[in-house]
């Protein structure tokens, strides 16, 4: 089984270096220090209840990686327009795409009803250039629910949860999502298949877009949110608006907003990728998790008030950090 994993930082090195461990053969697209470090020294992984290295074949150039069974991409949203089309040389006739990133993936309209079916967001693929660059085969959605970080080149540092939800682009049966939840299974995460991943990814995405940005503007960590007087209410009326758009959509969430903030404290004090971006002076996934539910709000015709002004605070910071 080859796969190759495509932007092997946080959640990426984590699944690289656990299918390593299984014996699976795994690639990764890196670049930078990291690259270097994992080329050198190999990939260390450290979580509360072990620690261990592995040997995976890393280049920044996936021409040099060859056709795969599976390719994971879990690189931060704004990086892959740029990545995307020099991807090519990953693909053969029967590889499978999965995406295990934050927010809205490019094919999650295709599948679902009007007003959504066929439509391309704006805020997610603007130029159409993620559409027109993978396979048009079966593609497979992952939502990750755990938290890890890359505190130095080389290393990956878990810090909790294990979840891993795979399931087919298409909704419905797929081979591919339940061969993905099996090999997570073996990895010894928590690998789960579901039939219905638009509905696992909406989920996943009113937690990031309610307590992300709130977290990138005041530093609090997911636990500190939850409970702290003044910013869960916040929190939780934007999600609350979000759960209007999805109900209005066919999207409806199966969990209470209250719920859903404790579901995300659940990691603890951790500090969610929007916030370690803005530390660590990188792009961050303002459009992927944000803009898009605004954008659906128009689409679906609900106000979104508590989201655009959070936005638009979210959008100053980052400007002013040079991040957007």
């Amino acid at each position: 089984m080859r796969i190759c994993i495509v932007g092997a930082g946080a959640i990426g090195g984590l699944l690289a270096a656990r299918l390593a461990r299984t014996g699976a053969q795994v690639s990764v697209v890196a670049r930078g220090a990291h690259l270097e470090a994992i080329r050198t020294k190999g990939l260390h992984y450290r979580s509360p209840t072990t620690s261990f290295e592995v040997t995976v074949e890393a280049s920044e150039s996936p021409a040099q990686l060859g056709t795969q069974d599976f390719v994971i991409l879990t690189l931060k949203a704004p990086s892959l327009p740029g990545i995307a089309p020099q991807l090519s040389p990953l693909f053969g006739p029967d590889t499978t795409v999965v995406t295990a990133m934050n927010g809205i993936p490019w094919w999650f309209c295709d599948a679902l009803p009007k007003p959504l079916e066929g439509r391309q967001l704006v805020s997610v693929d603007p130029d159409g250039i993620l559409a027109g660059a993978f396979p048009k085969g079966p593609s497979v959605g992952c939502v990750v629910h755990a938290g890890a970080s890359v505190p130095e080149p080389g290393l990956v540092d878990h810090a909790a949860g294990e979840g891993f939800i795979f399931g087919g682009a298409q909704r419905g049966v797929s081979a591919q999502a339940a061969a993905m939840a099996d090999l997570a299974s073996q990895a010894g995460l928590s690998g789960t298949y579901t039939e219905d991943i638009h509905s696992e990814i909406w989920l996943k995405l009113i937690g990031n877009m309610g307590m992300g940005p709130i977290s990138a503007l005041t530093g609090a960590t997911l636990a500190g949110i939850a409970s702290d007087a003044d910013a869960r209410p916040i929190a939780a009326e934007m999600m609350s608006e979000a759960v209007d758009v999805g109900e209005a959509l066919g999207l409806p969430m199966d969990m209470s907003v209250e719920a859903r903030i404790d579901l995300g404290a659940e990691l603890g004090e951790f500090k969610p990728s929007i916030l370690q971006d803005l530390e660590r002076g990188r792009p961050m996934e303002i459009d992927a998790l944000v803009t898009v539910v605004c954008e659906l709000g128009q689409i679906a015709g609900v106000p979104t008030p508590t989201i655009d002004t959070v936005l638009a605070l979210l959008r100053g910071r980052a400007r002013r950090a040079g991040l957007y």
